[in-house]
């Protein structure tokens, strides 16, 4: 499709969309439109950056008559409360032209204030599940009206441990009306979701094609373990002049705390680092000094990284490799941007190489091996998971997963089998099963004589 006068919308909508720059729609929003137009269920399965907010707001605000009802006709629910305000804002530039109300509620911040906003009417409610379910419960909210349900980036919610809230708010939603989902990458996780909740969704995929931007240079370090790749992140990060802004994925938040702890003691002020745990200011702060490069290295987590406007990013390193293939290419993704020159550099250790394979797979190309620098150590220490399971042998209640049968005969006196005693015994023989009206047997002999 050539431009988005293509795609039947109001003017409103189309002036809106014009004066933000969007000429021609990205895959996924002219895959997605006909379909949620329909009103069916779907799920869409993009890449972040793919223009996953217009694809599902434009039909959604296409089919949203003006009222004046309190209780809100839309429900869109996002992982952090960063998502939430980012998504706020860019549903209120889609509507500028038009009368929506559109409010955003997220933990963190005070509940009363929340109360009152929506007490006043919204149209659209952007919310982290917590927080919703909380305004429910307490009365301040009502789903009754909602006849659209959004979820964007549940894989991050899974990741999160959001299922039990998303549950419970879809088990309060009317039956009738519409689920609209997506994700960056397709989990067993969310697959079992989606069967769980949805209604034979469509399903618009145009998740990452395999092949890598042409202007992302990829390199791997073959690391024997997890504090000599911290030996070779500092190794590059004291060349300053290279490594100019550069985002470190980590798998996890234990790990991105230790890697900051680590990072701080020796550039202090140029690390930063978000994930869940961290409070909200905290994390907004390090968004910002970074993206305004007071801070020069920032480590995330994969679920705190999706859909965050982090631009200018000369370095992506990945200190792991991750599990599903998918989210390498969202992380390198992250760099080489408005056809700027980037680069992406992998650590990896034996026990991760399937994983890197798995990635060369779906990219079709392998990515260049760069010799260990000598100049950096190798560390003999390991992390708490390199570390070997201590087996207690003499633990009478240690689990020996090797371990047969029980050694020792069953007594004789425990070998006979329970018939349930002599007096249900001689009853049961004496007084066979009765026969009746219904027994074919019976019935045959009947008609029989």
């Amino acid at each position: 499709m050539e431009s988005f006068s293509e795609f039947n919308i109001s003017k409103q909508l189309y002036n809106a969309v014009t004066d933000l720059g969007f000429e021609r729609p990205t895959p996924i929003q002219e895959q997605s439109f006909s379909v949620l137009m329909s009103g069916a269920d779907v799920v869409g399965i993009a890449q972040t950056g793919t223009g996953k907010t217009l694809a599902y707001m434009l039909p959604v605000l296409q089919n949203l008559p003006f009222s004046k009802e309190i209780h809100p006709r839309v429900l869109v629910l996002v992982p952090t409360r960063e998502l939430v305000l980012q998504v706020v804002e860019e549903i209120e530039k889609f509507s500028k032209y038009m009368t929506v109300r559109t409010i955003g509620v997220y933990g963190g911040t005070n509940i009363n204030r929340q109360k009152e906003a929506v007490a006043k009417g919204a149209d659209i409610i952007v919310a982290t599940p917590g927080r919703l379910y909380d305004l429910v419960v307490s009365r301040a909210l009502q789903l009754k009206s909602v006849k659209k349900m959004i979820i964007d980036e549940v894989d991050v919610m899974l990741d999160l441990g959001f299922r039990f809230q998303l549950t419970n708010i879809l088990e309060l939603l009317p039956k009738k009306r519409q689920n609209i989902m997506f994700s960056a990458t397709m989990t067993e996780e969310v697959n079992t979701f989606i069967h769980d909740f949805f209604i034979t969704p469509t399903t618009v995929s145009v998740a990452v094609s395999g092949t890598p931007l042409e202007n992302i240079s990829q390199s791997a370090y073959k690391v024997p373990n997890f504090y000599t790749k911290v030996n070779l992140l500092i190794h590059l990060l004291q060349k300053e002049q290279e490594f100019l802004k550069v985002l470190v994925f980590v798998p996890n938040k234990k790990s991105a705390d230790l890697v900051f702890e680590i990072l701080d003691d020796i550039f202090g002020n140029e690390i930063a680092v978000i994930h869940s745990n961290k409070t909200q200011n905290y994390r907004i702060r390090s968004i910002e000094n970074f993206n305004a490069q007071k801070t020069r290295v920032l480590v995330t987590t994969d679920v705190m990284s999706r859909g965050l406007d982090l631009d200018a990013i000369t370095h992506v390193i990945n200190f792991d490799v991750p599990a599903f293939p998918e989210n390498y290419m969202h992380r390198i993704g992250r760099t080489g941007r408005a056809a700027q020159e980037g680069t992406a550099i992998l650590f990896y250790s034996e026990k991760e190489m399937e994983s890197k394979e798995r990635i060369e797979r779906l990219m079709g190309q392998q990515i260049e091996e760069v010799p260990f620098p000598a100049e950096v150590e190798i560390s003999k220490k390991l992390s708490a998971e390199e570390q070997p399971q201590i087996v207690e042998t003499n633990n009478p209640n240690a689990r020996d997963e090797d371990a047969g049968e029980a050694f020792h005969e069953k007594k004789e006196k425990n070998k006979k089998e329970n018939l349930g005693g002599s007096y249900k015994r001689i009853i049961k023989q004496k007084y066979k099963k009765p026969k009746t009206r219904g027994d074919k047997n019976y019935n045959k002999r009947k008609r029989g004589k």
